[in-house]
């Protein structure tokens, strides 16, 4: 059954709903973290943000690819795959005793109005998008895994699997036709990335 507009933008809010408000409680350890904990706790709510981001940027691109029913299908599975991560950064600031960033509804509108633009765009532009921020998480993961206190193994292997499967994202959106974006739009990219960083680290 085809759905109309209204109950598309129905079901994208109640997604957004559902992604915003999920496991923002606070983990809860016994006693106050440990200085480790901590940073640890700071890192991974940035990949959760980044996470909260990914799932806005690939329901925009599918809702924008709606006329090419094969491209919005396989959008859709990658933002499926994306929540896999999502739960893993979300259970482990919880086994930390962490919460989600306080940012993560503009992180969420910002993604998702991005993915629109871009999904209007073209097929070429719509999947290079997707490529460069992929390429651009990769980066920011392995800075992460260098950053990641020698004692948190577990978060190391989440970061190290997520890596992995950002990287397959990327080349699946090349290879699929996308096409590498001017210049001065991976450097604007770049920056707004560095801004859900900062800001989720922190708040």
């Amino acid at each position: 059954m085809v759905r109309n507009p209204c109950d598309r933008l129905i079901g994208e809010i109640d997604h957004a709903r559902w992604i915003l408000a999920h496991g923002f409680t606070p983990g809860h350890r016994q006693g106050r973290p440990l200085a480790w904990q901590r940073r640890s706790i700071r890192l991974l709510r940035v990949n959760h943000a980044g996470e909260v981001a990914a799932q806005a940027l690939y329901r925009a691109q599918a809702l924008a690819a709606r006329a090419d029913p094969p491209l919005a299908r396989q959008l859709v599975r990658a933002g499926e795959e994306e929540r896999r991560h999502l739960l893993w950064c979300e259970n482990r600031l919880a086994a930390l005793g962490g919460r989600p960033s306080r940012l993560n509804p503009a992180w969420y509108g910002l993604a998702f109005l991005s993915g629109l633009l871009a999904g209007t765009l073209g097929r070429g532009i719509s999947l290079g998008y997707i490529a460069e921020t992929e390429a651009q998480v990769e980066s920011h993961l392995t800075d992460h895994l260098r950053q990641l206190p020698a004692e948190d193994g577990d978060s190391r292997r989440i970061l190290d699997r997520m890596r992995e499967e950002e990287a397959a994202h990327g080349a699946w959106a090349l290879k699929a036709g996308g096409r590498t974006l001017p210049q001065p739009v991976r450097r604007l990219m770049h920056w707004t990335s560095r801004a859900l960083v900062y800001g989720s680290y922190l708040f």
